[in-house]
């Protein structure tokens, strides 16, 4: 089932969660056992992120360097199914640009379709460490209208083969990325959210955020998209502080605030199982509040673990 037909048909707020693939070498186990706490509360659908290569340099003999690529985790396809065998759940696989050609981007996309998967997030992905700024692939999609753009043609029937005719469909639900505090890369907030319209009117059918603290800048967005004419479905994402070193690490990663408050109790903390709690209590709050503000979706990341998760969605749903 679709995305966008669990929120038409839901009668109440819906559970999702995200999950990372295992390091290369591990097995799904992992997965399972960060996804079967959880299964109690019926997440509607799992998200599964798709990670691009990064490249080492790799010093020979010679004393020269090899530039060696590597792909940490591999697999978003194969656990998407796996999750739907084991389960019996809704897949949304991510894609990105960075590092995939659109031919490599229209296999997955095959695939994904062979399986009975009709969900897609598409994202533009970020730059891998080694660069300054994100570099697409010399025949990939550049941006997530692009990409979204080539999944939209796919559900025409329309592929990249120009001499393939009277091609199969594709039915894909497509979900795109939204950020409440401005894209990093973004001049400003208005700059952003027109680039955010440009997505629906591309065909987007629903939003998740990045990551946030502060509700009222989750309903500031909410406002600032109404007032752009976007009327799709937006899905807050959330996650709650576990360590203390996130207090400097997710704001420099993610470009987003983190409200005094939570910071000052945090800091409060003895060690990290104190700051835990403390980030568990101010998850629930956040999705306690938002819930009573009849949001379809409370999206959960939650990076493979479920502890915290778990203990959010016991006092929440």
């Amino acid at each position: 089932m679709k995305v966008i037909e669990h929120i038409q048909q839901a009668s109440s707020t819906l559970f999702s969660i995200e999950i990372l693939p295992p390091l290369k070498g591990k097995d799904i186990q992992s997965i399972f056992n960060g996804i079967d706490p959880l299964m109690e509360f019926k997440p509607a659908f799992i998200d599964v992120t798709y990670h691009r290569e990064e490249f080492v340099l790799r010093k020979r003999k010679d004393g020269g360097f090899d530039k060696v690529f590597t792909r940490k985790r591999p697999g978003t396809v194969a656990i998407c199914a796996a999750l739907m065998n084991r389960y019996k759940i809704d897949t949304v696989p991510h894609l990105i640009c960075g590092g995939f050609s659109k031919e490599e981007t229209e296999n997955a996309l095959i695939d994904l379709n062979f399986l009975g998967i009709d969900n897609v997030l598409v994202l533009r992905g970020d730059s891998i460490k080694n660069e300054p700024h994100f570099t697409p692939e010399p025949d990939g999609n550049k941006t997530s209208i692009e990409l979204l753009q080539q999944v939209k043609n796919m559900n025409s029937g329309v592929y990249l083969d120009e001499e393939i005719s009277n091609a199969t469909a594709s039915n894909f639900c497509i979900g795109v990325s939204g950020y409440p505090e401005k894209h990093f890369e973004a001049p400003n907030m208005a700059s952003d959210m027109r680039w955010l319209k440009q997505k629906i009117d591309n065909g987007a059918d629903y939003i998740v955020t990045q990551m946030f603290f502060n509700n009222e800048k989750f309903f500031e967005f909410e406002k600032k998209c109404k007032d752009q004419g976007i009327n799709v479905p937006i899905i807050p994402g959330i996650k709650p502080l576990t360590t203390k070193k996130q207090l400097t690490i997710l704001p420099k990663i993610f470009h987003i605030d983190i409200p005094e408050a939570l910071v000052n109790e945090v800091e409060k903390c003895k060690d990290d199982k104190a700051v835990k709690q403390v980030g568990i209590e101010w998850a629930i709050q956040q999705s306690i509040e938002l819930k009573q503000a009849k949001i379809p979706v409370l999206h959960y990341y939650t990076m493979g673990l479920s502890e915290a998760t778990k203990a959010i969605a016991s006092k929440v749903f």
